[in-house]
């Protein structure tokens, strides 16, 4: 009996420990996206400043709307890239963090296909 209670305390030792590793490396992955975010908004301010530099330095209004459809252009481009740089971000930070719980579960599978297959 006492032997049930210490493999119990054991397990849930693990798990605790495997929570934690876990929310590390999530925590890591939310701090590298938070930093990237903001590198971007950076970049896009300056980009935004030469933008107005731009317009303002156009002669007449057709060069006016031949600038704004390539900075709204560029923007966009950028936009996208940074969505799908920070959508890859989350997905391998989510993916690194669930591998310890994965780890964990994968201890458990064996004994549970046993009693399944040994329930029938």
């Amino acid at each position: 009996m006492n032997k049930a209670f210490e493999d119990i305390q054991a397990t849930s030792k693990e798990g605790f420990e495997v929570c934690v590793t876990s929310a590390t490396v999530l925590s890591k992955g939310m701090q590298d996206i938070a930093t990237e975010t903001a590198e971007f908004s950076a970049k896009s301010f300056e980009k935004g400043s030469a933008a107005v530099e731009t317009l303002m330095a156009a002669k007449t209004f057709d060069k006016v709307i031949e600038a704004q459809q390539g900075i709204a252009k560029q923007a966009y481009e950028d936009f996208i890239g940074q969505m799908t740089k920070v959508g890859e971000m989350y997905t391998a930070s989510a993916t690194e963090a669930f591998k310890p719980v994965e780890a964990q579960l994968a201890k458990f599978a064996p004994a549970a296909s046993a009693k399944k297959t040994a329930g029938k």
